[in-house]
């Protein structure tokens, strides 16, 4: 409760009164009573009128922080965010020339989500999926190299690795056009 309206309430004054008795305007008494702060001119007329230090109608700082705090602009949530799906396709495809080199496929996206300052729920998904990806694949490649198949059957399991990378970020992009949603995902997120 503001302090006016304490002050308004004890001496039982209508807004209305406080309002001739001031000349300020019911509408400026009605917005110091809902929490903004009296200054100058308006702060000076009000104690006047109402025979009381200026001190005892300014919010006392500790609760004129809370409500500055409380007041300030809620951040929307990321479903309510607008996003830029060309934006989010080209981080997407930003992974498809490194596909072939795991680490280094996770560096492209990332680094345009942080030029971009989009940082959309799909885009750390995108990102998610290539850290999973990058993870993955040379275990897969470990786990096949010792097991001794021959140099071909080697080659073929990190072309195939690859290849998968590939159709991964190419059905992903599809589905952001067509959908504004990926196709693979993973049920959590690494970032």
């Amino acid at each position: 409760m503001s302090e006016l309206k304490k002050i308004r309430e004890l001496r039982n004054l209508t807004q209305e009164e406080v309002a001739e008795r001031s000349g300020l305007s019911v509408r400026t008494i009605q917005r110091i009573e809902a929490g903004v702060q009296p200054k100058g001119y308006t702060l000076k007329t009000l104690a006047l009128s109402l025979d009381v230090p200026e001190s005892d109608l300014r919010i006392p700082e500790i609760q004129f922080r809370k409500e500055i705090e409380v007041e300030e602009i809620p951040e929307m949530p990321e479903k309510e965010k607008s996003v830029n799906f060309t934006l989010v396709k080209l981080i997407n495809l930003s992974s498809l020339p490194f596909a072939w080199f795991p680490v280094a496929n996770v560096l492209p996206p990332l680094l345009i989500m942080l030029f971009t300052k989009e940082k959309s729920q799909i885009v750390r998904q995108i990102i998610s999926l290539q850290i999973f990806l990058t993870i993955v694949s040379p275990v897969i490649f470990i786990i096949t190299a010792l097991f001794k198949p021959g140099h071909s059957a080697v080659l073929a399991v990190m072309v195939m690795l690859v290849l998968i990378n590939m159709y991964v970020i190419l059905r992903n992009a599809y589905e952001i056009d067509r959908k504004g949603k990926l196709y693979y995902k993973l049920n959590f997120s690494i970032l």
